[in-house]
């Protein structure tokens, strides 16, 4: 696939389809996860700053895959970054978030380029490449990381739910070793705990 490069104008932010748009599984299907990073050494941190998420430290250009099957939710082909603002939405620069078949959202951001014919709506599967690792948004000043969250599905736009809402370590420690794990049960415990959304309530 042929990356869209970071700084490139092509566009702006893509808003997703909405939680009602259910990715396809097939009869009898078993749920595949794969660890969100290919084709080079990654480090997942085991703590986040503020809100639960992981920092996947890898080199700039390496593989963001997708980690189970899935539909593209939300894609930002446009760093709309700036350090003077620091403004929450944009933090993430280019970005990538999927629905997997499991009904969790999975959100990959400080890419470097996003893979072409990548895009709302469109079926992925585990371990197909959405993007590149890098280092924009407020990545650009830190060491090259894929920021990795997980978060139940919502409207377009929710930048503060995207961002990580269930802390994803000890899933992708499973997925490093190999192993299935689901989220699943414990992004619906926490979307019940969360209650109604009334916008960002931390690190905003």
């Amino acid at each position: 696939m042929s990356p869209t490069k970071a700084g490139t104008p092509v566009g702006t932010p893509v808003p997703g389809r909405s939680e009602s748009t259910q990715p396809e599984r097939l009869a009898g299907a078993t749920t595949r996860y794969v660890f969100p990073v290919g084709g080079c050494h990654a480090s997942a941190s085991q703590s986040h700053h503020d809100y639960p998420a992981s920092d996947i430290f890898t080199k700039v250009g390496c593989q963001f895959v997708s980690p189970v099957d899935g539909r593209v939710d939300e894609v930002t082909r446009v760093d709309p970054w700036n350090p003077k603002t620091n403004v929450g939405r944009d933090r993430g620069g280019l970005s990538v978030s999927v629905v997997g078949v499991d009904g969790v959202r999975y959100y990959g951001s400080h890419l470097s380029a996003i893979a072409a014919g990548i895009e709302p709506g469109r079926q992925v599967r585990a371990g197909q490449i959405l993007g590149l690792t890098g280092k924009t948004g407020s990545a650009r000043f830190t060491p090259a990381h894929l920021h990795f969250g997980i978060s139940w599905p919502t409207s377009p736009g929710k930048w503060w739910i995207r961002r990580g809402a269930v802390a994803p370590q000890p899933f992708l420690t499973a997925w490093q070793q190999g192993k299935s794990a689901s989220p699943a049960t414990v992004v619906a415990r926490a979307e019940r705990a969360y209650g109604v959304d009334r916008g960002c309530r931390s690190y905003c």
